[in-house]
């Protein structure tokens, strides 16, 4: 839960496999990147030595899942020597953490001197993926549309058990100057489309924290949104991060209603303080979140009830995005029949990890990179983990491709109407535009 943003999810994949067969026969036209000079091969043989010990020193099962981590440490690193460049090298360190199929264990590359930003953004809904949010001004304003169904990106197959490790590779581990998909529009005609993404170059240096929270910095900017409807509060929670006075406010207010939609559709986590706040508040008495697996013991992780709890009706709103703390919010909803969860089913990406921030030397120049190791399995009251399988909502619903395209929001609107509240999709679909 400490590592709020979960870029990958259900592995291994096919992906990680194709991905690795083409670094290892194909050579330097994978990825378009200088050919890697002696620093460079240096530093990706350091990056994975540094995560093969902390793994080991950290991870939260001291026998890694029954794996055989020094083989394959030794797999990987001639895998490594093999690399023709730096993206390459740093695939097969995600590829060589990737064995563990753990949601929050992960390798933070050092941040990229170029970004590229797309300007569109895709999600899973159902079992398939989705454009959901296009901005204007961008070249993918004038060849994606919202409600274009994925098939492909780059080649690859875009589909649920792929999803996060595509969505890592493209988004985060190697970003792309050029993005090249197949599409399937709403009134199912598959056409071919390229995306040139917008270039920014980066001039200053930033700690691990900072290279994990800068892709959240739009969701951060409206981390909790309220809007009141008579007796109605829906509460659309982006992150949770309890710092800012938005937060508050919001928590404040929507407790002064006879029902709150929660939002958590999107929501990848957040800070363990903000989730107890919010729990704090739905809750009359202490409530027993989580067991906290660790890797010498096993410790409670309780909300100690205070103050005034809200005592009317409750919605939790989630989908494939919500991940983490949102799923644990959602799922301790529904074994304390506290409410009703609807929307799609949640990521399955429940564990807590801690940020291990590392430094190299590369060109004689420091490299700050790290990984996000899990420290912690986090088990439910029922004595299950969330991790790889999510919260099954009571009611599944989901937006269709045409929906999408027109802007609806039929999961709110609906929730709305359980709480005596009229809110047609249209509206719904008004009230939280994409930050």
């Amino acid at each position: 839960m400490e590592s709020l943003n979960r870029f990958r999810g259900k592995s291994p994949s096919l992906f990680f496999l194709s991905i690795l067969i083409l670094v290892l026969l194909n050579g330097p036209n994978v990825v378009a990147q200088p050919v890697m000079n002696r620093d460079d091969q240096a530093l990706v043989a350091g990056i994975l030595n540094q995560a093969y010990h902390d793994v080991k020193d950290y991870y939260y099962d001291p026998k890694l899942k029954g794996m055989d981590w020094d083989a394959r440490y030794k797999l990987y690193s001639g895998m490594a020597a093999r690399a023709h460049n730096l993206g390459e090298g740093y695939w097969i360190i995600a590829a060589f953490l990737n064995g563990l199929e753990d949601s929050h264990t992960f390798f933070v590359p050092p941040r990229h001197l170029t970004q590229y930003d797309s300007g569109f953004e895709y999600a899973l809904i159902g079992d398939a993926c989705f454009i959901t949010h296009v901005r204007s001004g961008t070249d993918a304003a004038r060849n994606v549309h919202v409600g274009d169904q994925i098939l492909k990106l780059d080649g690859y197959d875009v589909n649920v058990k792929d999803f996060h490790d595509v969505q890592y590779f493209f988004n985060y581990l190697v970003p792309q100057a050029e993005e090249k998909l197949v599409l399937r529009s709403p009134q199912g005609e598959v056409r071919d489309a390229t995306v040139k993404a917008e270039v920014k170059v980066n001039g200053r240096a930033v700690g691990i924290d900072q290279l994990v929270w800068e892709r959240n910095e739009r969701k951060l900017e409206t981390s909790a949104q309220l809007v009141e409807r008579g007796d109605l509060a829906i509460w659309k929670i982006r992150m949770f991060d309890g710092s800012g006075e938005g937060f508050n406010k919001s928590l404040a207010a929507a407790r002064r209603h006879k029902a709150i939609i929660l939002d958590l559709r999107g929501n990848p986590g957040g800070t363990e303080e903000a989730l107890s706040s919010v729990v704090n508040a739905l809750f009359d008495h202490d409530i027993k979140m989580f067991d906290r697996v660790l890797r010498k013991s096993t410790k409670p992780m309780v909300v100690k009830h205070h103050g005034e709890a809200f005592q009317g009706k409750l919605i939790v709103l989630v989908d494939h995005g919500s991940a983490s703390a949102s799923e644990l919010l959602a799922r301790v909803v529904q074994l304390e029949h506290r409410g009703t969860v609807i929307g799609d089913r949640t990521a399955g990406a429940v564990m807590e990890s801690i940020l291990h921030p590392e430094l190299g030397i590369s060109n004689g120049e420091r490299t700050i990179y790290g990984f996000s190791i899990t420290e912690a399995n986090l088990v439910m009251g029922d004595g299950n983990s969330l991790e790889k399988v999510g919260v099954i909502p009571d009611e599944l619903l989901i937006p269709s491709a045409a929906g999408l395209a027109a802007g609806l929001d039929p999961v709110l609107s609906h929730a709305a109407e359980l709480c005596g509240v009229k809110l047609d999709a249209v509206d719904a679909g008004k009230l939280f535009p994409a930050p």
